[in-house]
């Protein structure tokens, strides 16, 4: 039923909620798991080409490292379980790109963790899983995460 899922992840605890569900899905149905993390763009005050370029190419360069690390360990991790992952890593509008992917990949299921934020600080602060939940075309699983502090 669910061959491929989408796991949108932030490299948070909290995001991290929605793993042993889609493992148990992923194993159930055989499924390939994509692993994702959407970096946004920086907005820049100053003009490229300035004196913080090179600084900033390898601020860019370190974080990619690390993402693409963090998403080789859960790659392992499932792997060692006999489940299939592949990672990507996308830059621009997380909402946008999770749905680009979803597309781009043509998943089954989405499977994301929800901080659970309501009321004002929804408004404020935007919801991901809300924001997928409006404009996707397939079934999305969102698990509500607790604090992870």
């Amino acid at each position: 039923m669910y061959y491929s899922i989408l796991v949108p992840l932030d490299q948070s605890k909290r995001a991290e909620a929605i793993l042993p569900h889609v493992e148990n899905l992923a194993t159930l149905y055989s499924s390939r798991v994509i692993f994702l993390v959407v970096v946004e763009p920086l907005r820049m005050v100053a003009a490229s080409g300035g004196p913080y370029t090179s600084i900033q190419k390898e601020g860019l360069s370190a974080q990619k490292n690390e993402i693409e690390s963090y998403l080789a360990g859960l790659q392992g991790e499932f792997r060692e379980k006999g489940i299939e992952g592949i990672i990507r890593l996308a830059h621009g509008p997380v909402v946008e790109e999770i749905i680009r992917t979803a597309n781009t990949e043509n998943v089954d299921l989405i499977a994301i963790a929800s901080h659970g934020r309501s009321g004002l600080s929804r408004v404020f602060y935007g919801s991901v899983a809300a924001g997928v939940l409006q404009r996707i075309d397939r079934p999305l699983l969102i698990i509500r995460a607790l604090d992870d502090h």
